[in-house]
């Protein structure tokens, strides 16, 4: 049998898009945002009867868009809960910098800007402070503004979330289970797109054997065209104080907090990733908890129910997991678990 590493350049690019913005489902509304650099994106499902004044924004990982949160967008809608997610520059139908500008000077500061931006628009928009929702880079993206105080949030939901703690162990899953990630990323001229240039490619990486082939198709076409270098170098090392990061989420004593959660599926952010991030959190919390800096319940951490039965809830963090999803648990086709589990955390905040 003969060796296949997959090499492709057909889903690579060095231009920026052009055309017109991508078509949306009914009930998702695109609008805009500036920004000194450029328009950023906002998408929006608002319900026509809403049952909570507290919005949630969803913030997307590395190659993604604004775009892959639309099933769950949906799923709250029609649930009455108002959400919105934001594309940052170089994503989705934002502004994007040119390929080497954006591969090589594009920072996570710089992309944590846009989300700040977006989260403040929806801020002014709705008269409330946000629960914040963030998948893969951008959930390492949400830890690094709100451990800074751009902002204060409600809640903060990670979802298959690169650890605070630093992803270097991250990496090296991906390289486990790719061995000729390096080889193929020389011969595509170190494209930040090389680890995803082929279907192939991306469901190993990102979705469980079962995501059907026209859906993997609609998902390749809406990737990045090109990506930062910086935004993933610059979580390798620890980028969080939990305890800071703690201190800048409100209503601690009222139920849990902090969502962790994956799929069992997913290759990258492992089960021991997401239980160490749980630790950490948990952790920190009962510090401050001692030190009579937030007033919140030390309980000891017990077993939820629900699909898998893996899913714990104590000191003001929740651990759940979706069975059998890959790394992108709110596009995989077990993702109305993953739903229903964010919602129920929404719903006892």
């Amino acid at each position: 049998m003969g060796i296949n590493f997959y090499l492709s350049y057909q889903w690579l690019h060095w231009t920026r898009p052009s055309g017109p913005p991508s078509s949306l489902p009914n009930g998702i509304e695109r609008t805009f945002i500036k920004t000194a650099g450029g328009d950023i994106e906002l998408l929006s499902a608002k319900p026509s009867e809403p049952i909570s004044k507290t919005p949630i924004v969803f913030a997307h990982g590395g190659m993604g868009s604004a775009w892959v949160w639309i099933p769950y967008m949906k799923y709250l809608q029609e649930r009455g809960i108002t959400s919105y997610a934001v594309s940052t520059r170089g994503h989705g139908e934002s502004w994007h910098p040119s390929f080497f500008r954006m591969m090589y000077a594009t920072t996570k500061r710089m992309l944590g800007d846009d989300l700040v931006a977006g989260i403040k628009a929806v801020e002014r928009m709705e008269g409330s402070e946000v629960v914040l929702v963030g998948h893969s880079s951008g959930g390492g993206l949400s830890q690094f503004i709100v451990n800074e105080g751009d902002v204060k949030v409600k809640g903060l939901g990670l979802l298959g979330a690169v650890p605070g703690t630093g992803s270097y162990h991250v990496y090296y899953n991906w390289w486990r289970f790719d061995p000729w990630f390096s080889l193929r990323m020389i011969f595509h001229g170190w494209h930040s797109n090389s680890p995803l240039s082929h279907p192939f490619l991306t469901r190993q990486a990102f979705f469980s054997p079962e995501y059907p082939d026209t859906k993997l198709l609609e998902f390749q076409r809406h990737l990045n065209r090109y990506e930062s270098f910086l935004w993933p170098l610059g979580m390798l090392l620890p980028f969080i104080d939990a305890k800071k990061l703690v201190s800048n989420i409100a209503g601690w004593g009222k139920g849990d907090r902090i969502l962790i959660m994956a799929g069992t599926g997913d290759k990258m952010m492992t089960k021991e990733v997401q239980q160490k991030s749980a630790a950490t959190y948990r952790e920190a919390v009962e510090e401050m908890a001692v030190e009579k800096r937030i007033d919140a319940s030390l309980e000891k951490v017990q077993l939820l129910g629900g699909d898998g039965e893996r899913d714990n809830s104590g000191k003001g963090v929740r651990l759940a997991f979706v069975p059998g999803a890959g790394h992108h648990v709110q596009n995989d086709v077990q993702w109305k678990i993953g739903a229903q589990k964010l919602l129920e955390f929404l719903r006892q905040l």
